[in-house]
């Protein structure tokens, strides 16, 4: 299989260092760029049959010009010398005119990071296009085998890669490769008269982290076909249990909640809650931006700043907001090294690897202390109100009765105010790391569950 080199960090860097060059002649006071290459194959099957074979290269280069407090950032995928030069001097043109911003700036050069850690998150062996229909076909064919599968919506198997560099007038430059691997199955249960679809998949920064394809198409299935008669409950307040796959989106809302641009903007239902409990004594909430072979780990921030592991949420505290310098300056504050940026944009605050910590007790023990809920495996739409942490969801999954699960429910909304349904939230002890935002099954007391 050959090795996917993108482009050496050598290369990399030393064009990063000449738009820089060309930024600063054309009247920039500092300037930032991030050159983003990426590599990818995708294999598409549909009934055992191949669909589509895709390849995708790009290159791209951003610019992000300081003049005073003054910024524009400008992206082109033409790297040759004249469209560079031309980069440089429509991004100081455009930061001439723009309103200054009180708060923008590169870091200073003692904040940024001299060294990281290697994370181990290169595996460029390219799968060739046999090896992922192999997989692709797998996955579709152990879908297609559980009993009651009707139809498919198609398995996939993909491998890609991308190459970040980042350089800056204050001195810093680093470079850094993350490869992914994934493959997923889609399928459909009944006739026309009751039809029910569902999916499963498996992602990894490296191929030997993958579950094997045929496991995947499996579960596709067998989500798929218990899904089939669904029945509507009445309207009641209930414990809801949130699965694993479903209840990431929990801590989606959390973060949403603790990015420093909605607090410095006043608009999260959390801006005075810092240093105060949101949940439960016991609850832990993790961010691991070094976390080797991590889905979502990076040696350093989009602003040259080191990352590391901290403490969200601690014993159910609020510990930390989720800063870049910009946010970080309006609030007083020091950067927590959650920089991200696109190439045609500046910095905002974004996370990395996430996690909720496992409870003690087993999904199955936490279920069957539940005399009447609902299991949710689907939500739908996205009903929730940063502002007051109101909430409103559709959603499918299972009624709960006596401890058990019974049949299959759909067509229902739960609702409640994230506020409290933080303070009533208990997980299981059933945490996987799976896609780089993970949390155990998770139970949520006294929402309103709204059907017939």
């Amino acid at each position: 299989m050959p090795n996917a080199t993108i482009e050496s960090p050598e290369d990399a860097l030393e064009r990063l260092a000449t738009l820089l060059r060309l930024a600063r002649a054309a009247g920039a006071d500092a300037a930032d760029a991030l050159f983003v290459a990426s590599r990818g194959l995708s294999q598409a099957v549909r009934l055992g049959k191949p669909e589509i074979l895709e390849r995708e290269e790009n290159r791209e280069v951003g610019l992000r010009v300081l003049i005073g407090r003054r910024q524009a950032a400008v992206a082109s995928k033409d790297l040759s010398a004249r469209a560079l030069q031309e980069l440089a001097e429509r991004a100081v043109a455009m930061a001439r005119v723009v309103p200054e911003d009180p708060w923008c700036g590169l870091a200073e050069p003692g904040q940024v990071a001299k060294t990281w850690p290697a994370l181990d998150l290169e595996d460029l062996a390219e799968p060739t296009p046999e090896a992922l229909l192999e997989r692709a076909l797998a996955a579709d064919a152990a879908a297609m085998a559980v009993p009651g599968i009707s139809n498919s919506d198609g398995a996939q198997a993909s491998w890609g890669a991308t190459s970040i560099a980042l350089a800056a007038s204050n001195g810093f430059a680093g470079h850094y490769i993350r490869s992914s691997h994934a493959h997923s199955a889609s399928v459909i249960a009944g006739s026309e008269q009751g039809m029910e679809r569902d999916y499963d998949f498996s992602v990894a920064v490296h191929a030997a982290g993958l579950e094997p394809a045929e496991v995947v198409g499996r579960r596709a299935g067998e989500r798929t076909v218990r899904r089939l008669g669904p029945r509507k409950v009445p309207t009641a307040k209930m414990t809801v249990v949130f699965e694993p796959r479903v209840a990431s989106s929990l801590i989606g809302h959390l973060l949403g909640a603790i990015n420093g641009a909605a607090v410095a903007r006043g608009t999260s239902f959390l801006k005075d809650r810092l240093g105060q409990p949101v949940f439960r004594p016991g609850i832990e909430i993790r961010e691991e931006a070094l976390r080797p072979r991590g889905h979502r780990s990076r040696p350093f921030d989009a602003e040259g700043l080191a990352t590391g592991d901290r403490a969200l949420v601690a014993d159910g505290h609020l510990q930390s907001w989720v800063l870049d310098l910009a946010t970080a300056r309006q609030l007083g504050l020091a950067s927590t090294g959650n920089a991200s940026r696109g190439t045609a944009g500046p910095p905002s605050p974004a996370v990395s690897n996430i996690s909720l910590a496992p409870g003690r007790d087993s999904a199955e023990a936490l279920i069957g202390g539940i005399e009447r809920g609902l299991y949710v495996t689907e939500l739908m739409g996205m009903g929730v109100n940063g502002v007051t942490g109101d909430y409103s969801r559709g959603a499918a999954g299972f009624l709960i009765e006596r401890g058990a699960i019974a049949h299959p429910v759909s067509e229902v909304t739960i609702a409640g105010n994230l506020k409290e349904m933080f303070r009533q939230l208990t997980p299981a002890s059933d945490l996987i790391l799976r896609t780089g935002m993970d949390a155990p099954t998770l139970a949520v007391e006294g929402m309103t569950v709204a059907g017939q």
